[in-house]
């Protein structure tokens, strides 16, 4: 559904995104995920046509979006930084909405109306952060997009608003094959929702998989010994982490499990424990192999 393929981008001497490819399947939940200055807004904004690439493609369904009123037309974007008209109300928004999107629900709008319990009347931008965010989720979801493209979307939301307006996400996705492509650093909430993720750095990609084979592919091991540890221990394998606590030894090894299980038998451990790894592991550890690790400093 999503398509890039070496999407270049500088500002002037700044290279924000340097052969960025990736691939997101129609009716798929893609988390985008990466330090503060990576790329993933600028990647976003050229998925939604706002910017235009120096070199690579961006197509969604198989169709250029710059400048392609028939293509962003299938699309929504719910930035971090929301912007409304600064006089209109949330019906008056939705009347531009409808004037807009073709396949636009004024039933869907009425239907979601008791679900965010905002006056439709009021001023858009006379309401709290919060609530902007629930009008630009409403008026999305009732533009019945085919792909929703989302910067920080849960941002200001509270628990139960954040927990409603995924439900009505994963609900488009299920019914609708509704492609959604989100960036967030709340890695446990992207957790809960993503079928694929991809991992951006200074502009590149380092990672792009599907989340559980992603997570399988990395194992945490807590290992020990009668004395101290094999000087030799797992030297042919990636090892993203090393760290000693007392007599056990826990790495963080990326490889295939029964692999590095045999070999560390061979070792013959007293204790030999692999635990199962979150996605913010993943990322911190995946991340930590390029030197962007926790520094342990002294104040």
């Amino acid at each position: 559904m999503i398509e890039v393929r070496k999407l270049s981008k500088s500002f002037g001497k700044i290279k924000a995104l340097d052969k960025v490819s990736i691939n997101v399947g129609k009716g798929s939940i893609y988390g985008l995920v990466g330090p503060n200055g990576a790329g993933k807004t600028t990647l976003i904004k050229h998925l939604a046509g706002v910017y235009r690439q120096d070199a690579g493609t961006v197509t969604v369904d198989g169709r250029p979006v710059y400048e392609n009123p028939e293509v962003k037309a299938l699309l929504v974007y719910i930035p971090d930084e929301l912007y409304f008209f600064s006089q209109y109300s949330v019906e008056e928004t939705a009347r531009f909405y409808a004037g807009l999107y073709p396949h636009w629900s004024w039933e869907r709008y009425r239907l979601l109306k008791q679900v965010f319990s905002i006056d439709p009347g009021r001023r858009v931008t006379r309401l709290s952060r919060g609530m902007q965010k629930q009008v630009a989720f409403w008026l999305g979801i009732c533009a019945m997009p085919r792909v929703m493209l989302l910067d920080e979307p849960v941002d200001g939301l509270d628990p139960v608003m954040r927990k409603q307006v995924w439900s009505l996400l994963l609900q488009d996705v299920a019914e609708r094959k509704t492609t959604v492509l989100v960036s967030s650093h709340n890695l446990r909430e992207l957790e809960d929702v993503c079928d694929h993720v991809g991992i951006l750095h200074q502009g590149t990609i380092l990672v792009e998989r599907d989340l559980d084979e992603l997570k399988t592919d990395i194992h945490k091991i807590q290992v020990a010994f009668a004395g101290t540890a094999p000087p030799d221990l797992l030297r042919e394998e990636t090892v993203l982490h090393r760290e000693q606590n007392g007599s056990v030894l826990q790495l963080i090894v990326k490889g295939d499990r029964e692999r590095l299980l045999s070999e560390l038998r061979r070792a013959e451990p007293v204790l030999l424990d692999i635990l199962p790894l979150t996605l913010e592991e993943v990322f911190i550890y995946e991340l930590g192999g390029i030197g962007y690790d926790v520094q342990r400093v002294l104040i």
